[in-house]
Order: C-alpha cells, then structure tokens, then sequence
C-alpha cells in the first residue's frame, strides 16, 4: 500500500521534458484567439464587444429599460459577472460608463445618473453611487430578442444562457463605433451619422429590390462622406475617409472649431466650441500653457476654460500686435487642437477576424438583419398558427356547445372529458385541454364575436408571415419600413461638420457648381447664399431683411458668382487673398455670416477694401488700383493666379498710405477718381503703363495738403456721377462735364464744399434707372431712386439727400440696380440674372453688377 502511494506521488513530482517552442506557441495561440473572439473585437452583426454584449442583457434581464427607474450601477455589475462574464468588476464597469458618456459614444446605449466623467478624462464615481438604465435606442438592438432571433449560448457555468449577438436593429458598429486593441491586431472604427447609415442601407435595399443590383461603393460614398465624431469638430476633406471605406484603413485629420472675436479693447481671442474626438480638454489647456512657457508659442497673454453645462468654452486671448490666424495655426500645428484618426475597420465576421470596407460592413448588417427578421417571422408565424389552431377548437365547441356541456358534464375526470370530446369532434389534444378550461363567458354574442373576429385577423397575419418568408424582396422591405422608423425617431443632425483641406482635391469634385450670392458687411462678416434666398420685386417695395448684423454694422458688398469661381479680396494693406467661392460658409438669408478673420489669415487692423469674383485669369484683362494718396497701378490678373494660402503683395504701398479699391478694366476704359475735397480726374486706363505685382504704381491724381481719394468710377458703369457728401447732401452731374485729361494732373472741380455740406464721402456712376443706398454712422440706411435727384453742373453742392441727426453723418452709400446688363440684352432683377445668364458665362457681366450693385436691401419684409 505505501509503495502505491509513494509511486503516486513520484509521479506527480516527475518532471515531464517538453518543447518550449511548442508550449509556447500551443499556449499563446490559445491566449490570443480568447483575446480577438472574446474580449477585443466587436462582432461585425452588432457592433459589440462581448462585455458590452452581456451588459445590456444583464440590464434587460433585470428589466432596467428606459421607462423604468434607474437602478445602482453595482447591481448591474454584479448581475453580468456572476451570470455572463467571469472576470473583474473594474472592466465590466468600465464598460457601462464608456458606454453612457455622450463624448465617447454618438448615441449613447446607457442613461446614466450620477458622475460618469467627464471630457476633462475626470474618471466616473465608484458604482455604488452612481444609476443606470438602458437608454431608449439601446433598446432597437435588444428588440425582439425573446423571439428566437438570435441563437443563445451556455453561460461560463452552464447555468445560464446569454445571446452569442443582439438582434441590433440598426447598424450600431457604424453608427457607434468601437475602438479595440487585440493581440497582433487592433481596431478603430470611427462613428457615424446614423441617418447617413441608414439611408446607405436603404439605397442598397432599394437596389435589390427595384432594380435586382448590387450597389456600388461610389453610391454609398455619396451617401456617407465622412465620420460623424459625437464631439464634433471639423473633418478636413474627405480623402483620408474615402480611402479607409474603399480599403478598411484610412487617416481622418479633425480639427477643433473655432471662432477669432475682437474685444472692445482692441484685442482678439480665440474661442474653442468643438474638440477632436477622443481628445482631453484638461491635457490640451496645460500643453498651449506649457508651449506659451516654453516661448514655443508667442503671442497669448490669457488662457482659461469657460466651459459650463452650456457647452464647450476654451478662451485663448491674444496680444494686441499678436496675429490670430498664426497662433492659430500654430496651436493646429502643434497641439492636438488639429488631431488625427486613425480608421482600421476590423471586425468579427463569422468568429475571425477580417478588415472590411464599408460595403462589406454593411452587407454584413442586411445578411444578420435578414437573418432576425426571418426568425422573427418564424416565431410570429408558429405563434399565430398555435393560436388559430385552438380558436378554430373553440368556434367549432360554440358551434356544438350544448353537446359538448353533455360530454364534460357526463366525464367522471377532465382527462375523460378531454379523450371523449377528441373521439368526437376530432380535437386535438391542444385543442381539448382549450374547451375544457373554456369559461362560461365565452358563450355570450360578444365573445363568440371577439373569437371570429381574431380568427380573420390571425388569417390575414399567417398569409402575411408565409409571404414574407416565401419572397426575399418582402423581407427586405420589412427590414427598410422599419430601419426607416428608428432613422426618423433617433436620427439628428451632423456634429462634425466636413471642412475643406487645402490638400485634398477631389473635394471640389463633390461640390456642385452652382451660381451662389455672397454676402460681406462692413465689419467683415462674411457669408455664401443660394440664389433661392432672393426673390424679384417691383420698384419701391420694401425688400427683405440681407443679413442680421449687429450694431454699427451693414452690408458692405454683396456678388454673384458660382461656387467654383475664386473669390479674391485686396485689403487695405495692399495685400491679395483667394478662395474658391464653396470655401465660403454657406448661411440662411438672415444669418450673421462669420467673421472674414476665420478664413483669412489677416494682420491685426487689416479689412478688405475689394471683393473680386475671378473664372479665369485672360491675358488681356488688368487689375486697376487706387489708394487713398491718389496712387494708381496696373498690372495684369495673370500676376495674381497664384495666390498663397496667407495671402500675395497686391501692391507696394507707402507707410502713411492704403488701398482703397480695386476694379477689373481693359484698354477700352476710363478711370474717374474723386477726393474728399471735391476733386475729379478722368483719364484714360492706356496712361497708365502696366506694372509688376509689388510694384508701387505711379501717381493717378496729384493731390492738395489733406486730401485723398474716396472712390474710383469706370465711365461704363454709368451716364453720371453721383456725388454724395459727409452730411447728406448730394448731386448728379454729367460724365461729359469732366474732360479727358493726362493722369496726374490735379482734376477739376466736382463738388463745392461748404461747412453745410462737410467732405465728400462716396462717388457712384449711375444711370437714372439705378438706386443707391446711404448708410450712416447712426446705422440708418436710406433708398433713394437715381431720377429723383437733380442733375447739376460740377461746382454745385447739389440738395439734400437724407436728414441727419446731431453728430450723425454719411458712413458710405451702396449702388442697388434692378437692370443689369449681360451684354446683349438688360435683364430686369437678380433672379433674371441667374436664370438667363449660363453658369459658365457669369464672369461675363459688367464688373459694376459683381462688385456692389446686388445689394437688394436690408430692410424688415413686409
């Protein structure tokens, strides 16, 4: 007997030479393959990890939905690691917050209540005081579970069952996405907008059933663009999102929104709304703190958060001489203010592993959904047909009801009174046991009526049931009708808007060319309209409110091109900027616009004096300068076709002196300046040689001691001058009174300044059918009709145009033109404009229609 035990116990003892390599890899495999099917990955079907999994089904099993009250945090935990997932209560916990913080997920799974967090990386309270419940679109992708949709498996233990995947009744693993690191493998799948998903899986659907195709990727990238981050941001271009749906792997570039205000006491600032996704804000506020400590950054006297329940408010203010668009782009630069991420679209397609483009994601869903909704279909069907089937016992027992109260009353037992009424009427047993536990109100009118009545309805929904099984197409309608719903119930808005990248040229391709308005106040709020905003209206009505601006401020320009066109604007420094017209932010009719500071990288003090509308750059068409010391140059557009992202010298421009405008001209026209004092001079565009890029320019108009220049006029822009001075007084006079002269010279006399009148402000050329509008510093705005006002000779004051208040005087006046001529035929307003005139041939109309005569008004609607 010892000798027995002792051989045990050596054997036990022994020591057993294996092969490290082996073992290793034997025992390594094991290990990684429990991380890629178990723990790291989601399943391409519902979107969810297996911890996530077992905790909405822990939550449904405790009957926690969203109409219920919120339950502990720690029940929840406690329930999923003893049934479903034998691991630490850190990470299923960990799950559940994840799952209920707004910043992580983009329709959150879990309503949480208590701390959860917060987007500063603050870590949730301990789960014995915070609630949970599930949330209401959690519930889509539980729906229908109890209805053998999805198979269950055995438990760690066996004691229990749990879902192998949720029926997800809307495609979460897009819609939320996930992001994962396994062993060998990792996964990062951005979320998305679940209105765009959904209409992707629609547009597949459809294409199967109407037109018995498989959709192509370019259809579904037309549909879903980009991401759609929960936190917002901007997305720059969408080549990096395009290349990870065709492929599975991509780089998205996201950019914090931001906003360059000006204080009151001269300063600007920087305000942060919007971060990149998963980016900390407390983290990001110490790295701009340590890089302005480090002098890696200049410029930033001030920087704090201001962030509330409101909404996200990081203040960054600036030094006086400090330009915003450069720190800016230094805080994009070297900051995660401008962040990427990284998509790897990895998911767990039938248990493996495998990267995926989009189509195949969403393919995946449609296969899974078809797959619920058949054996939804099934259990619906087999339920009904159960229920039809004992209905059709009790019609036939009502039918024969005295006989058979005989046969029970008779029965010594309910299983005698079962077997006779089956010899009998030929009951099932289902059927039997149903009369037998009858209740007498069964035989009243009524019930028997209630009973028929089921019975035609189950008729209907058996029919129904058998047909969607019988024709894939009805089933895939099933799947749209009710996709659509959730769409239209949970769907919102896009939060991160899809900026435009620099770098990135096929984002002109997605833009639609198109002729839009674009509109600019005085202050320098910028903004792009579609055509439809304005509608035509006869002479002298009101007009309608252009733009909501704020105190002091008013329309300044207001064009017309298409979106393809480049916009560019010369600013008083002498300095040229260029945009595409569609990188300008679109806004309703109504809209403030935003500030020009937000596209241009302009100088502190720098405003724009031009805006020019450019299709094409021809040879024989210049650019026509004046500045405010009666400085004029020509110089080719051809010079200005390549225009850098922070901006071209336009001009060289003395120290005391400022570009004031700028107008497109040809040998053909004639140039008229006009001084504050009262001075014109006419003379030919072909005095005027043409001149590189920096140059100078040469003198236009030789002036007196305090005077410049106010405004230049073409003679093709009208058949006189409107003359317009400081306190509202103002006359016409005849081009044909001012003679050609050599450019210069000192001009002639146009204007009688008296005390009464004060300077000259603003000259137009106009024609009698034209209409200006005089803006004052007191924000007033007048429309006055060009036949109203008296045609008068050169040294005249002219009459009174507009009554002033005390200390209020003329700002500027606009020209308004209801008449526009394309060069063949006048068109009658803006709308004729756009639709007679190809988009092609825009840049065609006279230069005075692009440059200020659409301003339609900015008066209240009737």
């Amino acid at each position: 007997m010892e000798d027995n035990i002792f051989d045990k116990t050596h054997e036990i003892d022994k020591v057993h030479d294996v092969d490290l390599k082996k073992t290793m890899e034997t025992s390594y495999i094991d290990y990684a393959m429990s991380v890629i099917a178990s723990r790291a990955l989601p399943d391409v079907r519902d979107g969810l990890k297996p911890v996530q999994r077992r905790v909405l089904y822990s939550m449904i099993e405790l009957n926690n939905g969203p109409d219920k009250p919120h339950r502990k945090s720690a029940r929840i935990v406690g329930d999923t690691m003893g049934k479903y997932h034998p691991h630490g209560d850190s990470s299923i916990y960990g799950a559940l917050v994840n799952m209920a913080q707004p910043w992580s997920f983009r329709y959150p799974l879990v309503d949480g209540h208590g701390n959860f967090g917060s987007v500063d990386g603050d870590g949730a309270a301990a789960m014995r005081y915070t609630e949970a419940r599930l949330s209401k679109i959690s519930m889509e992708l539980l729906a229908d579970i109890n209805k053998d949709t999805v198979d269950f498996v055995p438990n760690f233990d066996e004691t229990e069952k749990e879902p192998s995947v949720l029926p997800s009744r809307y495609p979460n693993l897009l819609v939320n996405g996930t992001t994962g690191i396994a062993v060998g493998m990792a996964t990062n799948i951005p979320p998305h907008n679940l209105r765009e998903v959904v209409d992707a899986i629609i547009k597949i659907i459809d294409n199967r059933i109407v037109d018995d195709r498989e959709t192509e990727i370019e259809e579904i990238l037309s549909i879903i663009k980009a991401p759609d981050f929960p936190t917002g941001g901007i997305i720059l271009g969408t080549r990096g999102s395009e290349e990870a749906y065709r492929t599975g792997r991509g780089k998205v570039r996201v950019r914090a929104v931001t906003d360059i205000e000006t204080m009151s006491n001269g300063k600007s600032r920087i305000i942060v709304t919007e971060l990149p996704y998963m980016v900390n804000k407390a983290n990001l506020i110490q790295k701009i703190a340590e890089l302005v400590k480090l002098k890696k950054i200049d410029g930033i006297t001030d920087l704090r958060d201001e962030s509330d329940r409101e909404g996200m408010r990081i203040v960054i203010e600036l030094r006086r001489d400090a330009s915003a668009n450069i720190i800016l782009n230094h805080l994009f630069k070297h900051t995660q203010m401008q962040d990427t991420f990284g998509i790897i679209m990895l998911a767990l397609v039938n248990n493996e592993p495998k990267v995926l483009n989009i189509l195949d994601m969403l393919r995946a869903y449609i296969s899974h959904q078809e797959d619920v909704v058949t054996r939804r279909t099934k259990y619906d069907l087999n339920k009904a047909e159960e229920r039809d089937h004992i209905l059709q016992g009790l019609l036939i027992a009502l039918d024969n009801i005295d006989e058979i109260i005989k046969i029970i009353r008779g029965s010594r037992s309910t299983q005698i009174a079962k077997e006779s009424l089956i010899e009998r009427y030929d009951f099932t047993d289902i059927q039997a046991q149903a009369i037998v536990d009858m209740r007498l109100r069964a035989l009243t009118g009524l019930e028997r009526e209630k009973l028929e009545n089921e019975h035609q309805e189950l008729l209907v929904k058996i029919a129904e049931l058998k047909e969607i099984l019988a024709d894939e197409k009805k089933l895939l309608g099933v799947i749209r009708t009710e996709i659509k719903v959730i769409s239209d119930k949970f769907g919102d808005d896009r939060k991160s808007k899809i900026g435009y990248d620099a770098y990135d040229i096929s984002m002109e391709d997605m833009v639609p060319n198109e002729n839009t308005i674009i509109a600019m106040s005085n202050l320098g709020y910028i903004k792009r309209m579609t055509i439809d905003n304005f509608k035509s209206q006869h002479r002298g009505g009101k007009g309608i409110k252009g733009m909501e601006t704020i105190e002091d401020d008013f329309i300044a320009d207001l064009l017309m091109t298409t979106t393809h066109h480049y916009v560019m604007f010369f600013t008083n420094f002498g300095r040229v900027y260029r945009l595409k017209a569609y990188e300008i932010p679109e806004g309703s009719r109504t809209s403030r616009g935003v500030a020009i500071v937000n596209i241009l990288q302009l100088n502190t003090n720098e405003k724009i004096s031009a805006i020019i509308p450019i299709k094409d750059y021809e040879k024989d068409k210049n650019l026509f300068m004046v500045t405010k010391k009666g400085i004029v140059k020509k110089t080719s557009i051809v010079e200005y076709s390549n225009v850098r992202k922070n901006g071209l010298a336009a001009i060289n421009l003395r120290d005391d002196d400022e570009l004031i405008e700028v107008k497109i001209t040809d040998k053909d026209t004639q140039i008229f300046l006009v001084t504050k004092y009262g001075m014109c001079i006419r003379f030919k565009e072909t005095d005027v040689r043409s001149t590189g890029r920096a140059s100078m320019g040469v003198i236009g108009m030789n002036l007196g001691d305090g005077d410049e220049v106010v405004g230049m006029q073409l003679d093709h822009q009208g058949d006189s001058l409107l003359i317009v001075s400081d306190n509202g007084m103002g006359k016409r006079t005849y081009l044909e009174e001012f003679t050609v002269q050599k450019r210069g010279g000192k001009g002639v006399k146009c204007y009688k300044i008296t005390e009464k009148t004060g300077y000259v402000v603003g000259v137009k050329a106009v024609n009698d059918d034209h209409e200006i509008m005089m803006i004052t510093t007191g924000g007033i705005i007048i429309q006055i009709r060009m036949e109203d006002i008296s045609i008068l000779g050169r040294i005249t004051s002219g009459v009174k145009l507009i009554n002033l208040d005390q200390g209020v005087t003329v700002a500027q006046i606009a020209k308004v033109r209801e008449k526009v001529s394309d060069g063949d035929h006048e068109i009658e307003n803006i709308d004729d404009a756009m639709e007679d005139i190809p988009e092609q041939d825009i840049s065609k109309l006279d230069t005075d229609f692009f440059e200020d005569d659409v301003t339609l008004s900015i008066e209240e609607e009737e």
